[in-house]
């Protein structure tokens, strides 16, 4: 299974490892918004290593968390989080389907 399979109708994945403190921190914050993600943990899929390779190809570095949004790739957690503070993450979220209301508390 290639990547753009791996994304293709869902509206936000997460390649991770089950050993990244930072990939769980990224799907913490997702969750916090209460949105609909895929999380594809590398370490525990039978094409893990090729998924990374592939990963890294595409200029993720460090290979994981790479997140994509509406089947685009966003970036790792330095992506991420600096469009959570510009305030452009949710607003992607939402476009994408990810998540459908959001009330900032």
């Amino acid at each position: 299974m290639d990547i753009a399979s791996m994304v293709d109708r869902r509206p936000l994945v997460i390649f991770s490892k089950s050993s990244c403190a930072m990939c769980h921190s990224i799907e913490s914050l997702m969750r916090q918004f209460g949105a609909n993600l895929t999380v594809y943990e590398l370490d525990q899929i039978g094409n893990g290593r090729h998924v990374e390779a592939t990963l890294l190809q595409m200029g993720c570095r460090p290979s994981v968390p790479a997140v994509f949004i509406g089947q685009r790739f966003v970036g790792g957690a330095d992506a991420v989080m600096s469009l959570h503070l510009q305030g452009k993450l949710v607003p992607m979220l939402i476009a994408a389907g990810a998540i459908f209301m959001w009330h900032r508390s």
